[in-house]
């Protein structure tokens, strides 16, 4: 991280989300999510322009990977599944 921008963060009142360069924590999920998107949908299409993608990507987010796919880290279920539980647990509690 450059100093400039560390001095920035400081004088905002800011902190890092992780403290130096080669540190991955605080975007490996990030990673992994769009190395899904990539393997699962983006590199099987070809999209005759950035609308055609928004329109395919917007359309797996919305029916497959948040209603169908299961999700190792919520237990195999969908996030639509897992937000829903959550949900209700909730309301209950």
């Amino acid at each position: 991280m450059s100093a400039g921008f560390g001095r920035t963060l400081e004088r905002f009142g800011l902190r890092r989300s992780a403290g130096r360069t080669g540190i991955c924590f605080d975007n490996a999920m990030a990673e992994s999510f769009f190395g899904t998107l990539k393997n699962e949908r983006v590199s099987r299409v070809t999209y005759l322009n950035r609308e055609a993608a928004r329109q395919d990507i917007t359309r797996y987010f919305e029916f497959w990977y948040n209603c169908k796919r299961l999700h190792l880290a919520v237990d195999y279920r969908s996030p639509r599944e897992f937000h829903a539980e959550s949900e209700k647990l909730r309301i209950f509690a």
